[in-house]
């Protein structure tokens, strides 16, 4: 079994965007122990089982200020695109 991961840790990942209290992709995957693109294939195989407000897409200003704010990128480590498109329900 897993050691559970202090609040302390999990707290400094968390960021304001629109108001909204998020966790990136990179960071979740972290916290899940996982690479990010095996996080993104699991959601995306599974979309429907997440409420609509569980992922936001950044507006190319707010991926930009990201981007600026923690410097360059890593390869393979951070998206090049934005967010995930949701199946409409039928």
């Amino acid at each position: 079994m897993k050691a559970l991961i202090p609040v302390e840790i999990i707290e400094k990942k968390i960021l304001m965007i629109r108001g909204e209290k998020v966790i990136l992709d990179a960071d979740l995957a972290e916290l899940y122990g996982v690479e990010v693109k095996h996080l993104k294939r699991q959601v995306r195989r599974n979309i429907n089982r997440f409420p609509v407000d569980f992922m936001i897409q950044l507006s190319k200003e707010e991926y930009e200020s990201l981007r600026r704010h923690f410097g360059t990128l890593k390869r393979g480590e951070h998206s090049k695109k934005i967010g995930f498109q949701r199946e409409k329900d039928e």
